[in-house]
């Protein structure tokens, strides 16, 4: 087993532990009473690609659908080559765009390969089968619905409740405060994408009578591109663009989806909204993810983000943290609710270790 270029997931903090949930008609949701991190963007065709390239030469587990490349509703990744020897590529404009055409059981073996620190290998139990969740080859509806969370996972398909939060909770504190839309406000957005920038602000990606954001070919926007459209939290498009799976299950087998997509109303986007899902095995055009983290259970202590190597990268967030308290701190690598000398001094016990270090 080697290790491939390191792919970047950038997160964002979630603090408030113990906030009150949201009493949504359906079901109360959003309460979570310990600090994580949730990717500041959607799981891009871009990441997705360089994921394919290190574990699906042999694609065992189907991680990869034709429609990507075939479809007009793809996210143009192309595979080529023969089994034991495909590689992946994605059109330049299309690496930045949220990858679709993803299952529950695929967005879980992307955790479960950012678990194990990015290896290159065939998708065995060092890969993609063990890890945050031990899949074991699981493929159908009811072995993939069996799936749970392990207690040491760092990188996960975040919960309904994970999800929700980073959304809509307000970040004011211990509170039960949600704004009704996920950039920040209860007033409905538009779906305009500003050129030239820069976005006035509420703003999404989703379908206004026969008018999308933007049409044919790419129907989705880059990650960000709404850049003053953020949650409370700092997250971009956890309201249109695309459906993100969540880990918690709607019914006996159905797995929760959230958010709305580029082919939806506005309403899809509210807080308010009721819950639903897909059968995991599933791999839908308007469906896609994002990942959260764990940070108090984070495979090398100062691997703050993600990338399987502690480095100057993670020297810098922890020091433009330094002196975070309350909870919710980027930089709390001993899980204490605060950044300071003592998360400085693990990260540099770990400093350049990992398996994505040079």
């Amino acid at each position: 087993m080697s290790v491939a270029t390191a792919t970047t997931i950038e997160t964002v903090s979630v603090g408030n532990r113990g906030n009150t949930a949201y009493p949504n008609p359906w079901g109360d949701i959003g309460a979570v009473d310990y600090d994580y991190n949730i990717g500041k963007y959607e799981v891009t065709a871009g990441q997705y690609t360089d994921f394919l390239n290190a574990v699906a030469a042999t694609d065992t587990y189907a991680l990869y659908n034709t429609s990507m490349w075939t479809s007009g509703f793809g996210c143009k990744i192309q595979r080529v080559g023969d089994e034991g020897s495909y590689t992946y590529s994605v059109a330049p404009d299309w690496a930045n765009r949220p990858v679709n055409l993803v299952s529950w059981g695929d967005a879980a073996r992307f955790a479960n390969w950012l678990h194990n620190g990015q290896p290159t290998g065939p998708q065995d139990l060092t890969t993609t089968e063990d890890g945050s969740y031990f899949l074991n080859g699981a493929m159908t509806n009811a072995e993939l619905a069996a799936v749970v969370r392990k207690p040491d996972a760092t990188w996960v398909i975040p919960t309904v409740h994970e999800w929700f939060k980073a959304a809509h909770h307000k970040n004011d504190g211990v509170t039960g405060n949600y704004f009704e839309f996920p950039t920040s406000t209860d007033d409905m957005p538009s779906n305009l994408l500003s050129d030239p920038d820069p976005d006035p602000g509420n703003n999404a990606t989703f379908k206004v009578g026969n008018q999308w954001t933007i049409g044919p070919p790419y129907y989705r926007t880059e990650a960000g591109a709404h850049e003053n459209s953020a949650s409370p939290y700092g997250t971009f498009d956890q309201g249109g663009n695309i459906y993100e799976w969540t880990e918690t299950l709607v019914g006996s087998e159905n797995r929760g989806v959230r958010g709305g997509t580029f082919n939806d109303t506005v309403d899809l986007l509210r807080a308010s909204r009721p819950f639903v899902g897909s059968l995991p095995d599933q791999n839908n055009l308007l469906v896609g993810f994002r990942v959260a983290l764990i940070p108090g259970k984070m495979a090398l202590p100062g691997d703050l983000n993600g990338d399987g190597c502690v480095n100057q990268s993670d020297l810098g967030i922890l020091l433009s943290d330094f002196g975070c308290t309350g909870g919710g701190c980027a930089g709390d690598i001993d899980g204490d609710g605060d950044t300071d000398q003592a998360d400085l001094g693990i990260l540099l016990s770990n400093f350049n270790q990992g398996p994505n270090c040079p």
